[in-house]
């Protein structure tokens, strides 16, 4: 196994999760509610979670000085994670959870693509060339046959 093999597993890993979480946030709505609910307790849970293995990896508290360092707005990673939590909390009921992580994959993909050809946030440059722009193309296209419904004669595709 190369350097880069546990990275890849990782990411991919990662989005297996995802499709678990969507499940168990939609189940937990039935029972508490609303939505915004459901998210805070999926954050809290994660939060207690993030500080055990913290406490049991003993890492070190981030320095103060590092802290201070940072801007105001590297601070929104976790509010924009709770936007992305509500939106399949509240979604997933209607359309779905393979429509749902398809439409956010999608989604992930248009912005990745934007972030990556400019460096912004303090990513690295990769430029949007055509056959990564294609990439993305066909990404939305799979979301388009995921979203195909046959109702009688009539058929719809996203695109």
């Amino acid at each position: 196994m190369d350097g880069r093999t546990i990275f890849l597993l990782a990411a991919l890993a990662g989005g297996a999760i995802l499709p678990v979480q969507v499940a168990l946030n939609t189940l937990l709505r039935r029972y508490i509610g609303e939505p915004m609910q459901v998210t805070f307790i999926s954050y809290l849970a994660g939060t207690l979670a993030s500080l055990t293995i913290c406490f049991a990896a003993r890492y070190p508290l981030p320095a103060s000085t590092s802290l201070a360092q940072t801007s105001w707005w590297m601070w929104i990673g976790g509010c924009l994670g709770t936007l992305y939590v509500w939106s399949t909390i509240f979604a997933t009921p209607k359309i779905g959870a393979a429509l749902t992580l398809a439409l956010t994959i999608a989604g992930q993909m248009i912005a990745a693509l934007f972030l990556d050809h400019y460096g912004a946030i303090g990513l690295a440059k990769y430029p949007a060339s055509p056959i990564r722009i294609v990439g993305v193309v066909l990404v939305v296209l799979g979301v388009s046959f995921v979203a195909y419904v046959k109702r009688g004669l009539r058929h719809n595709l996203i695109l």
